[in-house]
């Protein structure tokens, strides 16, 4: 049998923690074996290694190996590809096809993201587990197959179960071994050694000299958080090899390239002042604001119409006294005196609209007035829209995913807004 060091010297695997050698320690010792395993991990963390490890080390290493995308096929066409179809079984199956399980046969099948396959497709799974059975689609003949099932997933899978898109039975099946690949995060000491090797592959790839990483562009690199795992810092390494002209790194350089570097990953302290929060308690503020002035909008439009409705001007004002101190304040000097008409209640000094109010009007022009102050009212929240997303866009250096994050609102939904108001 293998050692852990042989297999990594193998298949390329960098890295000394201690639970990606468990993890392929595990690998080895199930590889002899035709159980089914269920590797699981974040994206990015490199679970696609596993499978190849246990199938090379296996006695179906001379047969096929088939890796399958679950979540790449769509839902309409997974059973045709992994189980096969009849000629004429549905619209455009000009032929009878053969599917993965029945090419695979005696050989291995990874299923990548597992978690993403449909319902009626994980009974027709399940059957192959259990039996080695399936049907192809459109025919009634039971065909046998005698396959081992690597599967990867990187979603809680216990969740899944909750929330009823994924069996019970069929997730106890295909984790008879459960090998876990930690995320890069928590392989610090992996970290630069990862970097150097790809950066080494990179300058040879593109002819360049290999970059290196300064003392504190190292540090950085240690504290970020990865979310996207190996495959993340594989892409960073390629980039920085690309673009930039001196080779060598610092945390200024590397900090421009690591998306919400700057985010802590630590939990929040109670009392801690962030210009996050700054913005977005300033943000709430003028949301309060807006919504006030649509009221205070709603009450004058309620106030006019009123009026419009109203031949005597001063029986209008008794009845809504209340409603003009609120629009125009409460001040004694500033109500008008019962004898004083409605038109000059109108006037009265820097009112929330401006409006003057004819004493005779016809139908067309009552609804002409309507349609003046609700599209004032729409142009203002528009504006105040249009200044909190040039606002966000600003601190984010324009980074529409941090900017949408910040804003509250979806990504797409902020995209439709800058070409909206071409920004």
């Amino acid at each position: 049998m293998e050692n852990v060091q042989s297999i990594k010297q193998r298949f390329e695997l960098i890295g000394n923690d201690i639970k990606l050698n468990r993890a392929i320690e595990k690998a080895i010792q199930v590889a002899p074996t035709d159980i089914s395993v269920l590797v699981t991990g974040e994206s990015g963390v490199g679970k696609e290694s596993i499978p190849k490890i246990i199938h090379s080390l296996s006695h179906r290493k001379h047969a096929k190996y088939i890796a399958v995308n679950c979540g790449a096929i769509p839902e309409g066409t997974i059973d045709s590809e992994l189980f096969g179809h009849e000629k004429g079984a549905f619209t455009g199956a000009t032929q009878t096809r053969s599917g993965y399980f029945e090419v695979a046969d005696g050989g291995t099948i990874f299923l990548d993201e597992v978690g993403e396959l449909p319902l009626t497709t994980q009974v027709r799974l399940l059957r192959v587990l259990e039996n080695g059975e399936f049907l192809k689609v459109g025919s009634s003949n039971v065909q046998k197959t005698d396959v081992r099932i690597v599967a990867a997933t990187n979603i809680n899978m216990f969740e899944a179960i909750k929330k009823e898109k994924f069996r019970e039975d069929l997730y106890y099946r295909l984790s008879t071994v459960e090998i876990s690949i930690p995320p890069l995060r928590d392989r610090q000491g992996d970290i630069h050694l990862l970097f150097r090797k790809f950066a080494s592959d990179f300058g040879q790839k593109y002819k360049m000299p290999t970059i290196r990483l300064e003392d504190d562009a190292v540090q950085l690199l240690l504290k970020y958080r990865w979310p996207g795992n190996i495959r993340q810092l594989r892409n960073i390494a390629e980039q920085i090899s690309v673009l930039e002209e001196n080779r060598s790194i610092s945390s200024t350089t590397l900090n421009s390239y690591l998306p919400n570097a700057g985010d802590s990953n630590l939990p929040a302290v109670i009392g801690q002042t962030k210009k996050e929060n700054d913005f977005s308690n300033e943000r709430e503020i003028l949301y309060k604001v807006l919504f006030d002035m649509k009221g205070d909008l709603n009450d004058l439009k309620k106030l006019t119409l009123e009026l419009l409705k109203h031949d005597n001007s001063e029986k209008v004002q008794e009845e809504n006294e209340t409603l003009i101190r609120k629009i125009y304040g409460n001040k004694e000097e500033e109500i008008p005196a019962e004898e004083s008409s409605m038109t000059e209640v109108l006037h009265l000094p820097e009112p929330v609209v401006e409006t003057t109010v004819p004493a005779v009007q016809s139908q067309e022009d009552r609804y002409h007035f309507a349609e003046e102050i609700e599209e004032e009212e729409t142009l203002s929240l528009q504006e105040k829209e249009i200044e909190l997303i040039k606002k966000s866009l600003e601190r984010n250096r324009g980074k529409r995913k941090a900017a949408a994050a910040e804003l509250g609102i979806s990504e797409r939904t902020l995209y439709r807004k800058i070409k909206q108001y071409d920004l």
